[in-house]
């Protein structure tokens, strides 16, 4: 990652392929980091966006709508809520004259332009007890303020032979998506996960995980899962 006056040039130390996306962002914009490098390959393993119709919901950086277009997408529509994260994934696709639309929403506007041959999602999902909330990440008091609503639309939002992928941490409740999204009555299962060591926001949230009983005493890493939902 390189500082370039107020801007951050983020790069995936990850995926370390020739065509990975090289983003900038505005301070407050997520970065792109292993969970996000982690739903990049799993959209690879699935055999990419050729000619697709994508959504990347929650875009940040539009790391992930730009990765779909290099993939091949026909079209990507990159949405968020965040008026910062609007701006800087524009100028990320505009600086590759790539086929993204970035648009500023949240569900309502994801349905109003769907369906969507795939959807790709690396929501909020940090559980946090009401305090230092930040919606880069924060969602509520067990992660799932984002995820659960958009499981709930994935039917209304997914082309009948669409698929969608959805990352998230362990605390947040790999078994709670993968029930919400059969009833919503699509199938669904865990099709990449990796453990990484606790960055600095799961450290300053590792009490209240462990007061709610989410995280066991003395645990040091947290394992990402990528869930792929489709109609069964």
């Amino acid at each position: 990652m390189e500082l370039r006056g107020d801007v951050t040039v983020t790069t995936s130390p990850v995926l370390d392929r020739p065509n990975t996306p090289r983003v900038w962002r505005l301070p407050g914009v997520y970065r792109p980091q292993e969970d996000s490098f982690l739903l990049a390959r799993a959209l690879h393993d699935a055999g990419g966006a050729q000619d697709a119709k994508v959504l990347d919901f929650c875009t940040g950086s539009g790391f992930l709508a730009i990765t779909a277009a290099k993939a091949g997408a026909g079209a990507v529509t990159a949405l968020d809520i965040s008026r910062r994260a609007v701006l800087t994934a524009r100028a990320n696709a505009l600086s590759r004259r790539l086929p993204i639309s970035v648009l500023r929403g949240s569900l309502d506007k994801a349905v109003e332009h769907g369906p969507f041959d795939v959807v790709l999602s690396n929501p909020p999902y940090v559980p946090v007890d009401g305090e230092g909330k930040d919606p880069r990440w924060d969602a509520g008091p067990d992660g799932r303020s984002v995820l659960d609503p958009l499981c709930d639309s994935l039917p209304t939002l997914l082309s009948p032979d669409g698929f969608a992928l959805l990352v998230h941490s362990e605390f947040t409740g790999v078994e709670e998506t993968l029930e919400r999204v059969q009833a919503a009555g699509l199938a669904g299962s865990v099709v990449a996960r990796e453990r990484i060591p606790f960055g600095p926001v799961l450290q300053r949230r590792l009490s209240y995980l462990q007061e709610v009983e989410l995280a066991e005493r003395g645990v040091d890493s947290e394992e990402v899962v990528v869930i792929r939902a489709a109609r069964i």
